[in-house]
This record gives C-alpha cells, sequence and structure tokens, in this order.
C-alpha cells in the first residue's frame, strides 16, 4: 500500500498560517521553520501546488512578479479534517499538526497533546520490556554494549517526552 502523501496537508498549513505565500516562501519555510521536522524539496512543492489549485484546495494571485497561493474555504476543511484524525505512531506527524495549532485554547491542542502521550506511554513500556528482555544480567549488557546505549538512550528520549507532554497539557 503507498505511503500517504502529507505535503499537500503541509503546504495548507503553512500558507493558513500565513495568509498568504509564494512558491519561492514556501520553499523558504522547508529551510528555516518546518524544515526542523520535515523536508520537501523544490521540484516537490510546486507539482503538489498544482494539484491543489486543480481540487480547489489553493488559489493563485499574481502581482507581476510572482504567483501568491492563498487558501481556499475547501482548503480550510481538508486541513482541519487532516489535524483532526487520530494520530497513529508517527512523531513526524504529531510535530507537523502541533506546528499548525496556531491558537493555545483550540481544542484540538489538547486532543494532540493527549493522543502523543498515549503514544509514547506505550512506546515507553515496550522499550522498557524490551530492555528487561534482552539486557536481563550484566554480561549481555557488556557482550552488547552499543545495543544497550541505543536502548537507554530511547527509553530515555521517551520519558523526556512523556514529561514534556504532560507539562503542557
Amino acid at each position: 500500500m503507498p505511503k500517504r502523501r502529507i505535503l499537500p496537508y503541509v503546504l495548507l498549513g503553512l500558507i493558513n498560517n500565513k495568509g498568504e505565500l509564494s512558491g519561492y516562501q514556501i520553499s523558504q519555510e522547508f529551510k528555516n521553520e518546518v524544515g526542523d521536522f520535515w523536508h520537501a524539496s523544490h521540484s516537490q512543492i510546486y507539482p503538489e501546488l498544482a494539484r491543489m489549485k486543480d481540487d480547489g484546495w489553493v488559489k493563485d494571485k499574481d502581482d507581476g512578479k510572482s504567483t501568491y497561493y492563498l487558501i481556499t474555504d475547501l482548503g480550510h476543511q481538508v486541513l482541519r479534517s487532516w489535524m483532526e484524525e487520530p494520530l497513529q505512531d508517527n512523531e513526524e506527524l504529531f510535530s507537523l499538526k502541533l506546528y499548525f495549532v496556531r491558537d493555545g485554547n483550540d481544542p484540538l491542542l489538547k486532543i494532540l497533546l493527549k493522543q502523543e502521550l498515549q503514544l509514547n506511554q506505550e512506546k515507553y513500556a515496550h522499550l522498557q520490556d524490551r530492555l528487561q528482555e534482552v539486557f536481563y544480567n550484566e554480561t549481555e549488557i557488556k557482550n552488547n554494549f552499543g545495543h544497550y546505549l541505543i536502548l537507554t538512550r530511547a527509553i530515555e528520549r521517551e520519558k523526556n517526552h512523556i514529561e514534556w507532554l504532560k507539562n503542557k497539557l
């Protein structure tokens, strides 16, 4: 089964947050803010914008120098529907959806944080179980020390993320 395309939703979110953006400005967003947790190449952006325009999600405005993209009412509906889809075990989608929440009082914010907390608590429990299963004595740790370090680092990462989520809730 092909992986679902996320780029259209990222583009909708960016345009929604800024009001209007040119293709160049969108590319710059991927080099700066969004680029910290999501990547898209210049060659992916323009064809996707064209598809989104054909689908009625965005419209364009040409000022003679640049073409700017604006989100339509349908685009707003599509973006919100995507943001309201339950999170799966995919940290990137949590970060993206969280990035596009503009209002701290948006009820979706609490929903996303709770969903992510649940997912991370499950992952944390799984990693703790793996640690006990694989590294049940000092010999196993000593003979597979790199693996042990990676696993304990993953446990720490999840623990820190869980604390951050609880703090934000």
